[in-house]
């Protein structure tokens, strides 16, 4: 491991209130994180939920906040964003930040098809098919490519004009990412020269354990990708929800998640709802040295290049600023030599 990241959900629990403050306290953690030495703040893009939903423009804040920290999507759902206005919006925050956008995305997820699809309007094809035609059409924006002509002018725009993204962040194309979950999707985001962002989830149950199992993903991603871009790096981030408990105050906090998250599997990590055949990792918490030996002996923590810390989506900020604190000061030390 080279890196350390870290991944929050900026959660809301205040309500329409305690909007405004919980973006605060989003921004402050990503300070704290820089202080300590996390190379990239992650955020989910949530619909609806409290929990943050417009991941650009808060990152847009917080790249007049901090100097050196990158910013990184895990994951925007392809099938409920405008590739368009998500490229314009990216570079936008590439080029205001330095170059430090992670730009994740993924296909998202299908379940949630008939609730959103009212929402933001539905399509002819399938839920992968249109998530996939649009990721696709977002690589082409990014990447340059002519999206239209001005015909006799548009605006400032002379006659005859290619319509090409404005602004355009040269670098952005090879920081984009494919949240990974599968065998499968790991070799086709190699093919395409994706990076591969693995979470805490695995979309198929091989029957090998958890970590294992992606591993073997990033394994073969890491082969595929050689294959067809030898001039060029790969890159895998892998995440793990880590709780250090150093006293009963930790324990009280985090009780509510931890009880909460292993309820809903089994020993496994296999839901006990049985259907679909997904596999989520364990939560690692307790003492920080069991921690760290529980991270030193994970075949897919050992194959990654950024161990992304995945904080409780409950919890207060204080809580999350000293799980960023601890793994930083206690944990990481040993995992990167």
């Amino acid at each position: 491991m080279r890196e350390l990241g870290f991944l929050s959900f900026v959660p809301n629990h205040g309500g329409t209130a305690g909007a405004a403050a919980a973006l605060e306290d989003g921004l402050r953690l990503f300070e704290t994180a820089e202080a300590l030495g996390y190379g990239t703040g992650w955020v989910r893009g949530r619909h609806f939920e409290p929990f943050l939903t417009s991941p650009m423009t808060f990152f847009a804040a917080a790249a007049q906040r901090t100097r050196t920290i990158g910013f990184g999507t895990a994951v925007l759902g392809m099938r409920y964003e405008d590739p368009v206005r998500l490229a314009e919006d990216a570079s936008t925050v590439d080029l205001l930040s330095g170059g430090r956008v992670q730009l994740g995305i993924s296909t998202g997820i299908a379940g949630y098809g008939p609730i959103l699809d009212p929402v933001f309007g539905a399509v002819d094809r399938s839920f992968r098919d249109e998530a996939e035609a649009r990721a696709a059409r977002l690589i082409e924006v990014l990447r340059g490519d002519r999206l239209g002509s001005a015909g006799k002018g548009y605006e400032s725009i002379p006659a005859d004009a290619d319509l090409t993204l404005q602004p355009q962040s040269p670098d952005l194309l090879h920081r984009v990412w494919w949240g990974g979950g599968s065998m499968s999707t790991a070799v086709r985001t190699a093919e395409k020269g994706l990076l591969l962002h693995c979470s805490t989830l695995n979309t198929e149950d091989t029957g090998a354990p958890f970590a294992q199992a992606q591993a073997d993903q990033i394994a073969a991603y890491r082969e595929r990708f050689a294959e067809h871009h030898p001039d060029r790096t790969p890159k895998v981030a892998v995440g793990r929800i880590v709780v250090p408990l150093l006293d009963d105050h930790d324990r009280a906090v985090h009780e509510e998640f931890l009880t909460g998250y292993a309820s809903g599997m089994d020993d496994e990590g296999r839901p006990l709802s049985g259907t679909p055949p997904f596999r989520f990792s364990k939560v690692l918490s307790g003492d920080p040295a069991a921690i760290t030996d529980a991270l030193l002996a994970d075949p897919a923590v050992r194959a990654t290049d950024e161990l992304v810390i995945t904080l409780p989506a409950n919890g207060d900020a204080a809580s999350h600023e000293r799980i960023l604190r601890i793994v930083a000061e206690e944990i990481a030390p040993a995992l990167q030599h």
